[in-house]
């Protein structure tokens, strides 16, 4: 059964920076793609980047620039480097497969960043 686990989300000011980790479990990580993706209240979940499994990143425009994904495969994890923080990152940040290529049901329960101007 696929378990995954975020962390790393916390308060901080504009500017600053956080690195959130996802650990994967019960699924052959290496083979798939992975993607975080972010969820602000009162807004529709939207994705902010994904990784393919050998390493290929893409961004959301509105991220680009500032967040670095990358992946470690030894360790079934996948993480999400955060630069120059905006209040407008504020969200709940989730991993999951990549959405455009699996529709997945499940989903770990996130983790807060919240970025305070």
């Amino acid at each position: 059964q696929v378990h995954l686990v975020e962390s790393g989300g916390g308060l901080v000011q504009a500017g600053g920076s956080l690195r959130l980790s996802c650990a994967a479990s019960g699924m052959i990580f290496s083979i798939y793609a992975m993607g975080w993706y972010r969820q602000a209240p009162g807004k529709q979940r939207e994705l902010v980047a994904t990784i393919t499994n050998d390493g290929r990143a893409n961004y959301a425009d509105s991220v680009k620039g500032r967040f670095t994904i990358s992946r470690n495969n030894a360790k079934n994890t996948v993480y999400l480097q955060m630069i120059s923080l905006k209040p407008e990152d504020t969200a709940v940040y989730y991993c999951n497969r990549d959405q455009s290529r699996y529709i997945d049901d499940y989903w770990g329960q996130g983790t807060q960043v919240t970025v305070s101007s």
